[in-house]
C-alpha cells in the first residue's frame, strides 16, 4: 500500500503541483495557514472522503477547517447552487433580493439573538465588522481577546493564537498578557487598543474592564483553534454580567461553533445572550459566507440617521447568490425533523469519543478527548485544559504531532498540527468511524 509519505515525495503528483505552485503562487499556498508536512495536494472530495493528486483516499476529519458540517460535495447543497443558477439567480448589485431576504429570516428564526443581520464573505470580515460596530455604540476603542483564541486576521485581532510558554511567560490572573502579534505590519496604536487575558478567567476581564475603555469582549464561547475547550459552568453567564455592568458590548465568535454546535449555535446551549454574534463555515455548506447579527439597535447604526454614529457596510460579493442558495439550503436541512442532523452527528460523535477512550485506556495513556457535537480534539494529559496556558504545559505536542502523522499514512486525514480539532460531518457513517478506530490503534503502535 503506497503510503502518504511517500505519496510526497520527490516525482509525486503532489510534490509536482506544490512545486509549480511555488512559481507563481505568494507562499505556494493561498491561505499560508494550509502550509503544513505532509504537503499532500488534494484534487477531489466527496462526503466523508479526500482523494489526493497519487490518488489516494483518506477518510476526512479536517473539513476544511470545518465548515463541511454535512460533508464534500452535499448533494442537496450542490442541488440548490445549481437550480438557483438555472433559475437566473445573479450578482445584482442593487437593492435586495428575496433570497437574501429569505436566508436571513431563516437565521434570525433559528438563533434568537439575532435580531437584525448582516451578509458578508468570510469571518474575518464579520468580525471586522463587528469591533467597528462595537465602537461606534460605546464610543470606545480597545477590545478584550482570548489567548487561544482566533478571531481572523484583521488588524484588531491578529495577535499569535497558540504563542509558546517561552513568549508568554507564567500565568498572569487578574491581568493581561503581552500582544503577540501573528503578523507583521500592525499599527502600533491598534496593537495598545487590544487587551489579551486568558480563556475561562473572568477575574481578568473584569481586571481589563475596569481599567480601560473597552468597546467589547470578544470570543469563541468554546476555543475551537486550539481543539475544543469548553467555557467553565458559568463562566459566559458571568461575561455577560461584566459587559452589562461595565458598558461593554459582548460578542461571541461563532465563526465555528456556529451551526456545527447546535442550530442555535453555542449560545443556545449555554443559554447566554450576546450583543453580537458571527457566525460561518457550516452556515453554508462549504461556501464562502459569513453573518454578523444582534440587537436591532445596535445592528441599526448601519443604517443611523445621524451620519456621525453610522457604520459602514459594503461588499461587492456580499450576498452572492451563490454561497446564498447552499446556506438556505444548509440551515433547512437542519430544521427538519427535530433536528435529526444534529442528532446524528451526535451519535457518531459519542460512538467515536468512547472509542478511542477505550484505546487510549488499554495503551496505558494519559489521554483525554474533549467533544462538543461534532467537534472533538484528544489532549494528552490528564485533563481537559481551561486554558491555553494550561494546554501549553502539559499536552504532549510530540505524541500528538506523530499520531497524526500516522493516521494519514493510514488513510485517515487529520490537519497535521497538534491540538486542531477534528470534525465529523453528517456525510461519516458508523463504518467510518469503526474503521477509524482501528487505524488510530494501528496508529498507535507505530508511533
Amino acid at each position: 500500500m503506497q503510503t502518504a509519505a511517500s505519496a510526497t515525495g520527490s516525482g509525486s503528483a503532489s510534490d509536482a503541483l506544490f512545486r509549480r505552485s511555488a512559481e507563481v503562487i505568494a507562499g505556494g499556498v493561498v491561505s499560508l495557514n494550509r502550509k503544513v508536512d505532509p504537503g499532500l495536494a488534494f484534487v477531489r472530495a466527496q462526503g466523508s472522503r479526500l482523494w489526493d493528486a497519487d490518488g489516494r483516499e483518506y477518510i476526512d476529519y479536517h473539513a476544511a477547517f470545518a465548515p463541511h458540517l454535512l460533508g464534500h460535495n452535499d448533494p442537496e447543497v450542490n442541488d440548490a447552487v445549481l437550480r438557483a443558477m438555472r433559475e437566473g439567480w445573479s450578482l445584482m448589485g442593487t437593492g435586495t433580493t428575496p433570497w437574501e431576504v429569505r436566508l436571513a429570516e431563516l437565521l434570525t428564526e433559528v438563533v434568537p439573538s439575532l435580531q437584525r443581520v448582516q451578509l458578508v464573505n468570510t469571518g474575518t470580515e464579520a468580525v471586522a465588522l463587528a469591533v467597528r460596530l462595537a465602537r461606534a455604540w460605546t464610543g470606545r476603542e480597545d477590545v478584550i481577546v482570548m489567548l487561544g483564541g482566533y478571531n481572523g486576521w484583521s488588524d484588531d485581532v491578529a495577535r499569535s493564537v497558540a504563542p509558546p510558554l517561552s513568549e508568554i511567560g507564567p500565568r498572569v490572573s487578574p491581568g493581561e498578557y503581552r500582544f503577540l502579534p501573528i503578523t507583521a505590519g500592525l499599527p502600533r496604536e491598534t496593537v495598545r487598543r487590544v487587551h489579551v487575558v486568558n480563556f475561562n478567567d473572568a477575574a481578568s476581564v473584569q481586571y481589563v474592564l475596569g481599567r480601560h475603555p473597552v468597546a467589547c469582549v470578544l470570543t469563541e464561547p468554546v476555543l475551537q483553534n486550539v481543539g475544543v475547550l469548553p467555557p467553565a459552568p458559568g463562566y459566559l453567564a458571568e461575561l455577560r454580567s461584566l459587559c452589562d455592568l461595565h458598558g461593554a458590548l459582548l460578542v461571541f465568535d461563532e465563526v465555528k461553533t456556529g451551526f456545527r454546535s447546535a442550530l442555535g449555535g453555542y449560545q443556545s446551549i449555554a443559554g447566554v445572550r450576546p450583543d453580537l454574534s458571527v457566525f460561518g463555515k457550516a452556515v453554508a455548506g462549504g461556501h464562502p459566507l459569513a453573518v454578523l447579527g444582534g440587537h436591532a439597535d445596535i445592528m441599526g447604526l448601519f443604517d443611523s440617521k445621524e451620519a456621525s454614529r453610522r457604520v459602514l457596510v459594503a461588499g461587492t460579493y456580499n450576498a452572492h447568490p451563490v454561497p446564498v442558495a447552499a446556506a438556505i439550503a444548509t440551515i433547512e436541512r437542519l430544521k427538519r425533523n427535530g433536528g435529526e442532523v444534529h442528532a446524528r452527528l451526535e451519535t457518531l460523535g459519542a460512538r467515536l469519543q468512547k472509542g478511542l477512550e477505550e484505546i487510549y485506556r488499554d495503551r496505558g495513556l494519559a489521554a483525554v478527548v474533549s467533544r462538543i457535537g461534532s467537534a472533538f480534539a484528544t489532549y494528552f494529559c490528564d485533563r481537559v485544559p481551561a486554558d491555553w496556558h494550561e494546554l501549553a504545559a502539559r499536552h504532549d505536542f510530540e505524541l500528538d504531532r506523530r499520531l497524526r502523522r500516522a493516521l494519514i499514512d493510514l488513510g485517515v486525514y487529520h490537519f497535521p498540527i497538534p491540538t486542531k480539532q477534528g470534525s465529523i460531518s453528517a456525510a461519516h457513517t458508523e463504518a467510518d468511524i469503526d474503521r477509524t478506530l482501528e487505524r488510530t490503534r494501528e496508529a498507535l503502535r507505530r508511533v
